[in-house]
């Protein structure tokens, strides 16, 4: 049971590192004080790549939390 998630835990790290490099950077430090940030665009994107990154992230994350806590309870 512990190699089965020790895999998983593995797994789950390697997606999130893969996921997270993927994603575009939001630079709205200086844009958003000069006020050149597209708001309007910006919020309409649910179906874009980034949105789907943004969500496999989150799983990811999930998965490795729960991977973590059952390492910590089956060791």
């Amino acid at each position: 049971m512990a190699t089965v998630l020790s895999i998983v835990l593995i797994l789950a790290a390697l997606f999130m590192i893969v996921t997270v490099l993927l994603q575009n950077s939001n630079e709205g430090g200086i844009s958003a004080i000069s006020g050149q940030s597209n708001s309007y665009f910006s919020k309409s994107k649910t179906k874009t790549l980034e949105a789907k990154l943004a969500l496999g992230t989150k799983i990811a994350a999930g998965v490795f939390i729960l991977a973590s806590l059952l390492m910590l309870i089956v060791k």
